[in-house]
């Protein structure tokens, strides 16, 4: 299967969920449609930073809730991994040995908590991370390569729900509503982003992750999408100073 007819069958799965919580999507659809669509038995995601605190943002059953909690708390675990090094842990068996050794702490307690295997899947934008979307099945479980790359374009579309949103000061998405065009356009918003970032990079001489939190924090302080924002940085029409407020040099449309 293509990416391209890939990620529109995913997007179509998590739709439905959001259709039928009677709401705007958002990243409690992505794991919702990911359990049903893969071999797991419930799924989590963690808002995860090296700047800010890092905390769950939904899970969809009692163990997921405890194994994000656990992960977050411990400061080890398939998530952590995850996050650290930028790319997917796939753990079909916690029993193992040397996972045992490796998480030492965590591993027993997931083990108690319910959980025998968990996948962790980065959410990632270019340089950018969010966070973590993690999967758990109750028994050993190993993902064929189209389930891993169903559970790959999960974590992609979670991405750009979790980027694409307006932010509350708890990192978590607000209620208001995303335009409908949003959702169908979000993957054109990537580059846009990702652009913006490395624009604010050179225009205050700080990291790429700094920038997105000086980003993220402008969006959030007018109530604005981030998407909306990159747009302006990218067009120039909104300009970042070390020293001084963004400035806004066109009025906004």
């Amino acid at each position: 299967m293509g990416p391209d007819s890939r990620s529109a069958r995913i997007r179509m799965l998590v739709a439905e969920q959001a259709v039928r919580r009677g709401a705007r999507v958002g990243v409690v659809d992505v794991c919702t449609a990911a359990v049903a669509a893969l071999p797991v038995g419930g799924a989590g995601l963690s808002a995860m930073s090296r700047s800010a605190p890092s905390h769950p943002l939904c899970s969809t059953d009692d163990i997921s809730e405890q194994l994000e909690e656990l992960q977050l708390t411990l400061g080890e675990g398939p998530c952590v991994d995850a996050f650290l090094h930028g790319s997917a842990v796939l753990t079909p068996d916690l029993l193992t040995r040397d996972l045992q050794d490796r998480w030492t702490v965590f591993a027993d307690a997931a083990l108690e908590a319910g959980a025998r295997a968990v996948f962790a899947l980065p959410l990632q934008m270019g340089a950018i991370s969010p966070g973590v979307l993690d999967l758990y099945a109750n028994v050993p479980t190993a993902l064929d390569a189209e389930e891993l790359a169903d559970a790959l374009a999960f974590a992609d579309l979670a991405t750009l729900i979790l980027l694409d949103t307006r932010i509350d000061e708890t990192g978590a998405p607000t209620g208001g509503p995303i335009p409908e065009q949003s959702f169908e356009d979000l993957g054109a918003y990537r580059a846009e982003i990702d652009q913006a970032n490395g624009i604010l990079t050179v225009q205050l001489g700080v990291g790429i992750e700094e920038a997105f939190v000086l980003l993220r924090a402008y969006a959030y302080a007018r109530g604005r999408r981030l998407a909306d924002v990159a747009a302006d940085v990218v067009a120039r029409r909104l300009r970042f100073s070390p020293d001084a407020e963004p400035d806004q040099t066109d009025e906004e449309t």
